[in-house]
């Protein structure tokens, strides 16, 4: 688990692709200082495990479903791309829980200047991410743990400070650039237990008819009287 406060920018030193598998090699140093084999570390916002260490590198490899959905396939050698060590326990929680699983991939469709922030409107490529995105919500855009300021039917917007912009490769998007989006865990499950149904209409949870999810009605009194909050 991740926090979505970026520790370093790294570098890609070189990949190797082969169809949709690929294995990268980024250079790095506060993220190495304690790194094993095995460990996980959050780059762009994707977690990745530690295959290799040389150095001041390492190397990991990216399955063809992170290939697909991430932007990650985009990346070339001598960019540069967001890293975060998987967070301690008892460490402080100062972003929001990030898993490093992301939801889809997005363009920022505008940056613009508000006072000292700079305002990115991202638009998701999958407009059914929209669903997760609320104003003064959280979302982790290429792993850097943010809040939604303004929502409409297709994008998004983020401020930025100063010392975010400074601190992560985000200073480096522009308008088209290609962004990781994950949206809020919390949001994704409750989503996820109000709206599934197992057979014949059934709430798994619950294995009782009476017991259903709320499905396109919606929440109603009467839903929450039978699932038990008052």
């Amino acid at each position: 688990m991740f926090t979505g406060l970026i520790e370093e920018i790294g570098t890609l030193k070189r990949s190797y692709k082969q169809g949709e598998a690929m294995m990268m090699t980024i250079e790095a140093s506060r993220v190495l200082e304690d790194a094993a084999i095995g460990d996980s570390i959050s780059v762009n916002g994707v977690c990745l495990t530690v295959t290799e260490l040389s150095g001041s590198a390492f190397t990991a490899d990216v399955m063809p479903q992170t290939f697909r959905h991430t932007n990650l396939k985009d990346i070339r050698p001598g960019e540069r791309v967001n890293l975060e060590r998987a967070m301690k326990a008892g460490g402080r929680f100062g972003g929001h829980i990030v898993q490093g699983h992301v939801d889809g991939t997005g363009n920022v469709a505008s940056r613009t200047t508000d006072a000292n922030a700079v305002v990115f409107t991202i638009r998701p490529h999958d407009k059914k991410l929209m669903r997760y995105v609320i104003p003064q919500g959280s979302i982790t855009v290429d792993g850097i743990s943010l809040t939604v300021v303004d929502v409409d039917a297709i994008s998004f917007s983020v401020s930025i400070i100063p010392h975010t912009l400074r601190e992560t490769a985000l200073q480096l998007k522009q308008s088209g650039s290609v962004i990781n989006i994950e949206c809020d865990v919390l949001g994704k499950y409750v989503d996820h237990l109000l709206h599934f149904k197992g057979e014949a209409g059934q709430s798994e949870a619950s294995g009782s008819s009476s017991r259903q999810a709320a499905g396109s009605k919606g929440i109603t009194a009467a839903f929450l009287a039978d699932n038990g909050f008052y």
